[in-house]
């Protein structure tokens, strides 16, 4: 039983720290200008630059060439604006 009860603790600290919280702020960022370079090869796309929260700021992160997963395309993720100011939804992986 012991043993139960910290295999259950430990996966919800797991679980609790892979959360990602909402973060706000009051005014939309501006996007850097960034020339992306070649692709390294056929078949790759260019997934766009992303912001992420860092220091109490969003930080904004270049782009890359990925491959894509078989039967998927690349979502490009977006501002969303609302009653406590803007937000950022991550891109991803989409059917």
């Amino acid at each position: 039983m012991k043993k139960y009860v910290q295999i259950c603790l430990a996966a919800l600290v797991i679980l609790l720290a892979s959360c990602e919280g909402s973060y706000y702020v009051t005014e939309q960022p501006v996007e850097p200008v960034y020339v992306h370079p070649g692709a390294p090869g056929p078949g790759y796309v260019w997934i766009e630059g992303e912001w992420g929260w860092s220091g109490g700021r969003y930080v904004y992160r270049n782009g890359y060439w990925s491959r894509p997963r078989p039967g998927y395309s690349w979502h490009r993720g977006y501002w969303e604006h609302g009653g406590r100011g803007y937000r950022w939804h991550r891109g991803g992986w989409g059917r």
